[in-house]
């Protein structure tokens, strides 16, 4: 874009921030008297209640205070917050959300199309059950699947969802709403709800094929603008919507101060600084009335008080885990010795000697191909999979040896990585964690998809998850028969990482309804062997619906985000404050 293009830009937006309502709301059309009066739309997650529809404030008021339980109501295009607001300061709060508005004749095609997926029209409960599963791992309220499904409003709520080709998963979804259905808009124009992306996606432009099909949908309907509303702080998605020519408009909205909205009209969690492994633990204990304390941010260690009972946490890690149980899971060939006694099924393992990489290459050459990885340490540091050669066994000793000088050789299991998050001795959560993969554009170098990829996975995980560009990285490139600088075809997949941690850019799944129950059992017999009532269980499994597994970790300090929809937290604070468990 052209300095003298941005300057125009920018005075045009300056220009929309200083406009009064007056001069864009609907209700000030040249056909205003056909605008139907209190108009309210039901989205299944909430109503939207049109403000400027309503003759009476009273009235207004009374229909924001019906809203239903468990639901999230907004009142959007208000004229006067302030007036309403003051009938009801204890019930109701300004939402810190901004509006903007794309016109028609802003829009400009996209020069690009995204071959990894296509978006489309919902058609099946399964593609409303993936609606729902993606707003619950976006903290969004969700709907009866048969509320999406609804024939009879189809030109009033129009949903779309990116379905990824390669699997045929749902991997976002957006909600269009026609304003001239819901209120006989003067303006003819329409609006956009519930954008959500998969956390886990990893192919690029999600949000922007679905904001730009659902703009296209209203454009050739005739529809003049479609405006959004968007949290303040949400930078990387105002920056898209920005980059497609929406603009903002000085639009409120108001919202009930219900659980759900608690965040917004709240002071600020003492715990701020924590991470997400810590926050999604402090965050479920608030909302239960226990106390939290902060005591060391940089290594996330918090204090819990409920009744006189006072728990010190390091997010997953409690004093309810014994030091005994948390040696047999930090030393990994303890860890090894224990399940193997206990009749579950492990890999073969060997310690390496880094001193003698003739030995180590005999244990490679009787193995096939090998992980080796330091006996303590965690978040895959250190860890090398699919070594295959003598010269690399040795580089990948040396590399484990940095983290921990003890180092094992264990044989490569191939499979799906399943993780079990087993608390209080019963499986919570099971998830496929699957490697980082980069997919090609034909343009850009591995390097430079690599730092892309980063950036999306590092907005949809708090910054807990990247791909480290460390010899292990470059090991596998090279691998593949790549390197850094090296520009791959479009549309091209390559495997940028062996282990699918989180923590090195891995995503992850969940299946928790998909496994087989002996899969469910080993996890559990796992945890009591150790003695450890909270874990999280490393399996290779090479089909999710079989028995067959080998456990290759036991770690103390599982993550419990990233989970969703699992009650992960809810029963880990179960477990510590059982007199404030509301469900089993």
């Amino acid at each position: 874009m052209s300095s003298h293009t941005k300057t125009k830009r920018k005075d045009r937006l300056a220009r929309m921030s200083s406009m009064s309502l007056k001069n864009w709301q609907p209700a000030n059309g040249p056909d205003a008297g056909n605008l139907k009066q209190d108009a309210v739309v039901d989205m299944g997650w909430g109503r939207i209640i049109f403000g400027h529809t309503f003759q009476r404030p009273r009235a207004l008021f009374d229909n924001i205070c019906s809203e239903g339980a468990g639901k999230r109501d907004m009142i959007f295009y208000l004229r006067d917050p302030h007036v309403l607001l003051s009938m009801g300061p204890d019930k109701l709060f300004l939402d810190p959300s901004h509006t903007y508005r794309l016109w028609s004749h802003d829009y400009r095609p996209a020069r690009q199309r995204w071959p990894a997926f296509t978006v489309r029209r919902i058609s099946s409960v399964a593609d409303a059950d993936a609606i729902n599963r993606i707003y619950r791992c976006r903290k969004m309220v969700t709907a009866d699947p048969a509320f999406y499904l609804d024939r009879n409003t189809s030109r009033l709520r129009t949903y779309l969802v990116a379905e990824a080709l390669s699997s045929g998963r749902i991997i976002g979804t957006v909600t269009g709403l026609d304003h001239l259905e819901a209120f006989n808009d003067p303006e003819s124009g329409a609006s956009l709800w519930g954008l959500a992306v998969d956390p886990q996606a990893t192919a690029p432009g999600v949000g922007e094929a679905l904001v730009r099909h659902l703009t296209e949908h209203y454009l050739a309907r005739g529809r003049s603008y479609i405006d959004l509303s968007v949290m303040h702080d949400n930078r990387d998605a105002i920056a898209l919507y920005e980059k497609l020519g929406f603009q903002r408009v000085p639009v409120f909205c108001i919202k009930r101060k219900n659980p759900i909205n608690e965040p917004y009209f709240t002071a600020s969690a003492p715990e701020a600084k924590l991470n997400p492994y810590a926050r999604i633990i402090t965050d479920e204990a608030r909302r239960r009335g226990i106390g939290v304390a902060v005591i060391d941010e940089r290594t996330q260690l918090f204090r819990l008080n409920h009744g006189g009972r006072s728990v010190t946490c390091r997010e997953s890690l409690s004093e309810l885990t014994s030091a005994v149980a948390m040696s047999c899971c930090d030393d990994k060939r303890l860890t090894h010795r224990i399940l193997k006694t206990a009749g579950l099924n492990v890999p073969r393992q060997y310690t390496a000697d880094p001193q003698q990489p003739d030995t180590n290459a005999k244990i490679l050459e009787a193995l096939g191909r090998v992980v080796v990885k330091p006996v303590r340490g965690e978040q895959g540091n250190g860890i090398s999979v699919d070594v295959r050669s003598s010269a690399a066994l040795e580089k990948a000793v040396n590399q484990a040896a940095r983290f921990c000088e003890d180092v094992i050789i264990e044989s490569l299991v191939e499979g799906q990585d399943l993780r079990l998050i087993v608390i209080d001795y019963r499986l919570v959560a099971a998830a496929v964690r699957r490697p980082p993969a980069i997919v090609g554009t034909g343009r850009h170098t591995i390097g430079e998809l690599i730092e892309t990829y980063n950036r999306r996975r590092a907005s949809a995980t708090g910054g807990e998850s990247r791909v480290p560009l460390d010899a292990e990285t470059t090991r596998c490139i090279r691998q593949a028969g790549y390197d850094f600088n090296d520009v791959i075809d479009k549309d091209q997949t390559v495997q940028v990482r062996k282990t699918a941690n989180l923590h090195t850019g891995g995503t992850i799944e969940d299946v928790t309804d998909q496994i087989h129950p002996d899969l469910k059992r080993a996890g559990e017999k796992a945890a009591e062997a150790i003695g450890i009532p909270v874990t999280g269980l490393d399996l290779m499994v090479p089909d999710l619906k079989r028995p067959d597994y080998v456990i290759i970790e036991a770690n103390e300090r599982p993550g419990l985000a990233n989970h969703e929809p699992q009650p992960t937290a809810e029963r880990f604070v179960d477990l510590l404050f059982p007199q404030t468990a509301v469900s089993a």
